[in-house]
């Protein structure tokens, strides 16, 4: 009857042994924004809690959201692969504009459920390693996502068709050429802006986390929360690579092993942030917080799911290998392509 208290006890030991073997090693680590909670709950809290007491405060880490440091984001790669920030994390849809295939794992109507966005990921995973290794001098360690970018509208909407006719605020590019494809008009505008525009009717409807709408209280300018994920916002956790290549390899093992254990944490926490923002906007009784909106949940009907699929397959698809290269195309049918079996044309 002891054996599994004495095994659980050797293995605490042999854990704390392996800490002590770690060398005192201090982290400086730019993290996402600082005001949703995948920085929050998981990151900030990763690196000033978990690292320090499972290496038995060996390596301890300072860690700054970007946005608390002056950045905007699409700028985080250049500093990581010059070196002056070493951690960092950001959404990879802020390097789109230097180049596409940036957004290959987030096309708009690519992955209308967590799993598919997790498949498609993990899929797409060893050709940024390769690209941001070769070619930005960078790491990569992880990548994680935010809850389902979703319709938020000031307007009622019944079905996707719906958004024709329609303003709205986009974020990416692939988001506004699925916008434009069923016949809206795509408004890109910063995320702070976002309440006053849908209060004074310059935007109808906005895209964003189900989760990241309801903290920022969208539930009280909108009126209908659509139910049908557009696009996920990924994000790497990358690290640069001299300064990686400086750790003492038991570090480099310690730190990489963590790192896939915060980014599982965070896939799980999207798929259940997702439901929340769900039920939070629309003030269901499964919302675990006190404050509750009284939005429409739109569902999605069968139709809706098959023109998503449509509109990327009609629109977005083509229309993202046209400006990406032939290089990237190839890739992205060798990998997402053959995970879910679409094909991208040069």
């Amino acid at each position: 009857m002891k054996k599994p208290l004495i095994y659980a006890a050797a293995m605490l030991l042999a854990g704390a042994a392996h800490a002590q073997d770690l060398p005192k090693t201090h982290l400086k680590v730019v993290g996402g924004l600082s005001n949703l909670t995948a920085y929050t709950d998981y990151e900030r809290p990763f690196w000033t809690k978990t690292i320090p007491e499972l290496s038995k405060g060996q390596v301890t880490a300072d860690i700054k959201g970007f946005n608390e440091m002056g950045l905007k984001g699409p700028e985080l790669l250049r500093l990581m692969s010059q070196g002056v920030i070493e951690f960092g994390t950001a959404t990879l849809s802020y390097f789109a504009t230097d180049n596409p295939i940036n957004e290959a794992i987030d096309l708009a109507g690519l992955a209308p459920d967590v799993k598919t966005a997790r498949a498609v990921t993990e899929a797409f995973r060893p050709v940024y390693a390769k690209l941001y290794g070769e070619g930005a001098n960078v790491k990569l360690l992880g990548i994680s996502t935010y809850p389902a970018q979703v319709l938020f509208c000031n307007a009622e909407i019944k079905s996707l068709a719906d958004i024709k006719g329609k303003k709205v605020r986009t974020s990416s590019r692939t988001t506004a050429e699925f916008v434009e494809a069923l016949g809206g008009s795509s408004v890109t505008m910063a995320f702070g802006e976002v309440v006053p525009a849908l209060q004074n009717k310059v935007v109808d409807c906005a895209i964003t986390g189900s989760l990241s709408g309801y903290s920022a209280k969208w539930y009280e300018v909108s009126t209908h929360l659509y139910a049908l994920p557009i696009n996920w916002n990924q994000q790497i956790h990358a690290v640069n690579q001299k300064a990686w290549d400086k750790l003492d390899p038991k570090v480099r093992e310690f730190l990489q092993a963590n790192v896939d254990k915060l980014v599982d944490d965070i896939w799980d926490a999207a798929a259940r942030q997702t439901q929340e923002g769900y039920d939070c906007n629309t003030g269901a009784a499964a919302c675990p917080y006190p404050a509750k909106g009284k939005m429409v949940l739109v569902q999605p009907s069968d139709a809706d799911r098959q023109l998503l699929k449509q509109v990327l397959n009609d629109a977005v698809l083509p229309k993202w290998a046209a400006r990406c290269s032939a290089k990237c195309v190839e890739d992205f049918n060798a990998t997402i392509g053959k995970e879910i079996g679409l094909v991208a044309k040069k």
